[in-house]
């Protein structure tokens, strides 16, 4: 790579340098960590879900979030996006296998949060 630039397509045998503020692939990172990004793949882990079912299932956000955090995942090949043509339009979201692969740790890391946490005190 030469000093100043950055890659726009990783080349076979480097990677992409995710420190540098300008990196795309730390965008990708920056859209996964953020707040709603992980409980959007968590939600989609297992089921293809329509935008108000992954609303229902994600307490908290609103739909304004969701609909921010599902463009960018799709804009980052995360996550596709299917409209059916009916009146309303009925809208799924998956995850692509990218997706899958990027969610998998996730996965991993939520079952192993909630299966080892100490259980709530009453109180």
């Amino acid at each position: 790579m030469r000093e100043g630039t950055q890659l726009t397509q990783a080349e076979p045998g480097h990677r992409y340098e995710v420190f540098h503020t300008d990196c795309p692939a730390r965008n990708v990172v920056d859209h996964v960590t953020s707040r709603w990004g992980i409980w959007v793949l968590i939600s989609l882990r297992s089921n293809n879900l329509r935008f108000y079912e992954l609303r229902d299932s994600i307490q908290g956000i609103s739909e304004k979030m969701l609909a921010q955090t599902l463009r960018a995942l799709v804009r980052d090949a995360l996550v596709w996006r299917e409209v059916e043509p009916t009146t309303p339009p009925q809208v799924t979201y998956g995850l692509t296998e990218f997706g899958q692969d990027v969610g998998e740790p996730l996965t991993d890391l939520f079952d192993r949060i909630t299966q080892h946490l100490p259980p709530r005190s009453a109180g």
